[in-house]
């Protein structure tokens, strides 16, 4: 029975501690100039009133702070580290983050975090300049997994007989072909956009802020911002089809981008935009080559070490990058 009436008293706990979480950010939202000490109070009473709520209540609490810019930094960071699924509206417009906050929770948060990050419609030129390098930072913690993996390994020796060494070495050839005649299905080692550069891209196009996305889509790429600028120069449009073809990009955002260029390809023909024909021609197999010849091209012309340099000679204005009507 006492576990009976436990059961009964839960819900009245959980409603009372919602009710004071509420009550805790109403008082805040009516403080216009919060003092020092008012926002460290806040800070004291705000998180661990959260922690002890129900997901509806931590909801409301985000939704109403994401409006109030004078959310303690303490209070922002906690907050925007919470599970997608409450701190995305905080992430979109919670005027609280500073960029060095936004950065630390694009770099430890994860994918899902980024990508909400990227619909900020404040970013700075320092927040998207670590957004568009997210997907080789993410890449370099690869190695050590690997290497404590082998450590683990190592430290428990296996004696293989003769026969297990033999099979090995077949699966290992038998893999090597399947790479040399891998089917078109097969995107290994092509070069493949991230979910926060894909996002970045539409973004950029959406703006018409050329300048932003040659410089993003240079970085997807890996090559020169000079190759970016030239893809985007031609004025059919055929050379950014053939790129974010061959890079992944979803074909709706894709045809999104290119409307947003080359506005003559926004004209219907029957039930389709001259973006949706010319990208339904493209083969993603023939647009991974012809991009790999592109970059080859780059490097050939290109100085490693003189790019920057060559960059700000050769700046191409950014509005000849975008097709007028």
């Amino acid at each position: 029975m006492t576990d009976r009436f436990r059961e009964l008293e839960r819900p009245s706990a959980e409603r009372k501690k919602d009710v004071v979480l509420m009550a805790t950010v109403s008082s805040f939202e009516g403080l216009s100039h919060p003092s020092k000490s008012e926002l460290r109070q806040f800070a004291e009473l705000f998180m661990p009133l959260f922690a002890a709520s129900t997901p509806e209540a931590k909801r409301e609490a985000v939704a109403a702070l994401s409006q109030n810019p004078n959310v303690p930094s303490a209070v922002a960071f906690f907050i925007a580290c919470q599970p997608i699924g409450l701190s995305a509206p905080f992430l979109i417009s919670s005027k609280a983050l500073d960029d060095e906050t936004l950065i630390a929770v694009a770099r430890t948060q994860g994918g899902a975090h980024a990508r909400t990050i990227v619909r900020r419609d404040d970013l700075s030129p320092t927040v998207i300049d670590t957004l568009v390098g997210l997907r080789h930072s993410r890449q370099a913690p690869a190695k050590p997994a690997v290497e404590d993996s082998e450590a683990a390994s190592s430290s428990q020796p296996v004696q293989k007989t003769i026969a297990e060494r033999e099979e090995d070495l077949r699966q290992q050839l038998r893999t090597m072909a399947q790479h040399l005649n891998r089917p078109h299905s097969d995107t290994l080692g092509a070069l493949r956009l991230t979910e926060v550069q894909e996002a970045l891209l539409v973004r950029f196009a959406r703006e018409r802020n050329a300048r932003q996305f040659a410089k993003a889509l240079s970085d997807c790429l890996s090559a020169s911002h000079l190759l970016s600028e030239r893809v985007m120069l031609d004025i059919s449009g055929q050379q950014l089809a053939t790129t974010l073809i061959g890079l992944g990009m979803d074909f709706a955002d894709a045809a999104f981008v290119l409307g947003c260029f080359y506005p003559h390809l926004k004209a219907r023909n029957g039930d389709m935009t001259g973006a949706e024909i010319m990208l339904e021609k493209l083969d993603p197999a023939q647009c991974e080559n012809r991009i790999e010849s592109w970059r080859r091209a780059d490097l050939y012309t290109v100085n490693p070490d003189d790019t920057e340099r060559q960059g700000r000679e050769h700046r191409i204005p950014a509005e000849k990058l975008v097709v007028r009507r």
